[in-house]
């Protein structure tokens, strides 16, 4: 089961997902983890650079599998970074190994048994994240597995921890999933509802979902009940995108 990339979706959400793009300074020190994360894809901006990114691939593809893509996006000023996700043996596809961000028993918000794995590749890209310059905007985005990551990671912003407790270190400035999930998304709206201050941070956050109507992967449901989920926990500065295809 690999992802297929949505071209359409990619062209009607990236003039939305710049409008988003806000700068919060602050403190970018990460811990590193120990998972064996594959070759990571840079695609440098071709003009003054203002924005990083770092963009996450869908499960059974690398990070190279978009950069032609986004090499080729009329947006100069965007540093692009594509990490590849580890083998491993997913659950969901008979312990099949292949790259994926976590390990699933299935796709849907219920399922909260993955959270160790999402939080070593939210560490991942805030490690990747931790070394641009002060001045630069930070986003984090990604397409359908990838884009659950990206989700995970503004959940992370809001509470200011992973799912472990440990610190999360960085301000992102806006998260952006393309035909994705939130993975155990009702239990992170309990968390953040919880506190006044990870509401208050998550209100605060510009948050992007597109899904296609007729994704045969992801079920649109699925990423729009991720989409109202997310709001109702607070992301009130959250956008979601429905597409034809």
């Amino acid at each position: 089961m690999c992802d297929t990339m949505q071209q359409g979706g990619l062209k009607v959400c990236k003039e939305v997902f710049l409008h988003c793009l806000s700068l919060v300074d602050g403190s970018r020190n990460v811990r590193m983890n120990a998972l064996e994360f594959g070759r990571t894809f840079v695609v440098m901006p071709k003009g003054t650079h203002t924005t990083t990114i770092v963009w996450l691939h869908g499960i059974g593809e690398k990070g190279s599998s978009w950069t032609q893509i986004l090499e080729s996006l009329p947006l100069p000023n965007i540093k692009w970074i594509c990490p590849s996700a580890p083998t491993r043996h997913v659950t969901q596809l008979g312990g099949y190994p292949c790259t994926a961000w976590f390990n699933m028993a299935s796709m849907s918000e219920d399922d909260c048994e993955n959270l160790e794995g999402l939080d070593a590749s939210a560490t991942h890209v805030a490690n990747l994240l931790s070394n641009e310059p002060d001045d630069v905007k930070l986003g984090v985005a990604g397409f359908s597995m990838g884009a659950s990551v990206a989700l995970y990671s503004a959940t992370c912003r809001a509470l200011g921890q992973y799912g472990n407790g440990n610190r999360y270190p960085i301000n992102l400035s806006a998260a952006f999933g393309l035909s994705g999930w939130l993975p155990c998304s009702r239990f992170l709206r309990n968390r953040i509802g919880a506190s006044q201050e990870a509401a208050r941070r998550a209100a605060a956050l510009p948050v992007l979902l597109c899904h296609g109507r007729v994704d045969d992967v992801v079920e649109y449901k699925l990423g729009e009940k991720s989409a109202q989920t997310m709001y109702s926990a607070g992301f009130q500065n959250l956008t979601f995108r429905a597409y034809n295809g």
